[in-house]
């Protein structure tokens, strides 16, 4: 287009230029301004986005997730002399436990995804006067494999998982990045795989979340890329307040949780500790992450998510206690 309004007067292409530069400059110092504008930046072109109605009350804000239960929760993580809990009344628990109405369930919890189990599933949840914040999914195939058969594998499993979420009320699904065991990260290859998911996840008005886990695949500022790369309304981050810094210094984790919220909607992960695999145990410090959380005026849920050994109620009980504090 700009090359046929050249043609036709080429006196017009300082001005043009002008305005260009002048444009590009602007939008270069609203993102260093503030992340907040970030989004509408990134997304005008869409024709469609996210409307999801988070509660402004600290406590409504708060859901629980299901992973640290994973010794109770039925299923093969079970410990054996634990209460055996059944996933479909976990929500009722956690109402009674923590008198928190949102929980976040692990897809490897599921003993089921048959239409029949989840409606009995909704249901259960709807009776507790609860619901659902976000399904945390994972697989092990990765979604920029060389091999292209992995890469359908794991599309079509995070689209599977996005028709479970539009069953049970679910506004989003964080689905993982599984490591590639014949390829290295790969921005385009990934990108062109969730290009897929999230068209499909848009017309079900469901986002999708990636979540800075896994140290090699789902480091967060390579996640950063990945969304910007995709460029989608419907694909966020999600960030967790001690993954990377299991396996990184407090330096790139707190510059990292700074860029990640810069793409946050729905969801992140609150924890206090993180074990990782060399027996250590680090600590976050909560006031600097929520304080980067409210520099980003995020609206979402913050997910309770105890890491660290032993039993998880007390834990749990204390991060609701805290969270409800910091987002006051």
């Amino acid at each position: 287009m700009q090359d046929n309004e050249m043609l036709r007067n080429n006196s017009q292409q300082p001005a043009m230029e002008s305005k260009l530069v002048r444009r590009d400059f602007l939008t270069r110092a609203v993102l260093t301004m503030g992340t907040f504008f970030v989004p509408d930046l990134l997304y005008a072109a869409e024709s469609s986005r996210p409307s999801v109605h988070f509660p402004s009350d600290p406590l409504q804000r708060i859901s629980v997730c299901s992973y640290p239960f994973r010794e109770f929760i039925a299923g093969p993580r079970h410990k054996d002399g634990n209460p055996t809990l059944e996933l479909k009344d976990f929500a009722a628990h956690v109402v009674e436990k923590f008198n928190v109405r949102k929980i976040e369930p692990w897809s490897f919890h599921f003993p089921s995804t048959e239409p029949q189990y989840l409606e009995e599933f909704r249901e259960a949840v709807a009776k507790a006067g609860s619901g659902i914040a976000n399904i945390a999914v994972d697989t092990h195939d990765s979604p920029y494999a060389a091999t292209r058969e992995e890469r359908e594998r794991a599309i079509a499993h995070s689209m599977k998982w996005i028709d479970v979420a539009e069953t049970l009320g679910s506004p989003s699904i964080r689905t993982n990045i599984g490591r590639a065991k014949d390829a290295q990260p790969d921005v385009h290859r990934l990108a062109e795989s969730l290009r897929r998911v999230v068209d499909y996840a848009s017309r079900k008005n469901i986002v999708v979340h990636l979540e800075n886990d896994d140290e090699v695949s789902e480091d967060p500022l390579f996640l950063v890329r990945v969304v910007k790369k995709v460029n989608s309304a419907w694909l966020r981050l999600l960030p967790d307040f001690g993954n990377t810094l299991a396996a990184q210094n407090e330096i790139y984790n707190y510059r990292a949780l700074d860029a990640m919220f810069q793409y946050a909607y729905g969801i992140c992960h609150v924890k206090n500790t993180i074990g990782n695999d060399r027996g250590e145990v680090k600590q976050v410090d909560l006031a600097r992450t929520f304080g980067i959380l409210r520099r980003h005026s995020f609206k979402g849920f913050c997910s309770i998510e105890y890491d660290s050994s032993g039993d998880p109620y007390e834990p749990t009980a204390k991060l609701v206690k805290e969270t409800i504090r910091y987002l006051s």
